[in-house]
């Protein structure tokens, strides 16, 4: 359990390094409302999962896959575009610890958490402990790649940005191609 747990986090820790990438400042205000929003919906995304597995299993599975891949798109190439804009000493309006950027970073590193809780749903396992071990592991995971983000940050500049950017892609790709692929 606990290792399906961390497994469901990586996506959001990867997201988390990105962002404490693009800030510019170290700051433990936006680890920590990274951690607690990934973790919430990591928490949270099973238990809806296995919700609406119980009750319209068929019908989910067909789009999650394209709604993660375009919700990290959309999040990923802004931090790339951003990463080619003029450099300043604070972050850009569009701050990916907060607001919109954060809910849609959240959300579309979540959307596995609800596939593996329609999953649970399908084969009658409780979903709880997962749910509360992903959420946990996640949030503590995400504050700390946050703060690391900025370190990596810190000594390669605006390329981590456009790393960060990259790596959001590559993952909506993967969750793309694995469920092409199944």
């Amino acid at each position: 359990m606990l290792l399906s747990a961390a497994s469901l986090s990586m996506d959001a820790f990867a997201a988390s390094l990105g962002i404490g990438a693009c800030l510019g400042v170290h700051s433990f205000a936006a680890a920590f409302r990274v951690g607690a929003a990934c973790g919430t919906f990591q928490f949270v995304m099973p238990l809806a999962g296995w919700w609406l597995g119980s009750r319209f299993l068929e019908s989910i599975s067909e789009y999650d896959h394209w709604l993660a891949f375009a919700l990290l798109l959309l999040v990923g190439g802004g931090m790339i575009r951003e990463s080619f804009s003029e450099e300043d000493s604070t972050c850009s309006p569009s701050d990916p610890s907060c607001g919109i950027a954060l809910f849609v970073v959240a959300l579309a590193t979540s959307i596995d958490a609800l596939a593996v809780g329609i999953g649970f749903a399908a084969i009658g396992e409780p979903v709880m402990p997962l749910s509360s071990s992903a959420g946990i592991i996640t949030a503590l995971l995400c504050f700390a790649g946050v703060l690391a983000g900025f370190r990596t940050a810190f000594f390669l500049g605006r390329k981590a940005e456009f790393a960060g950017g990259g790596v959001l892609c590559i993952i909506g790709a993967n969750i793309l191609r694995m469920h092409l692929a199944a």
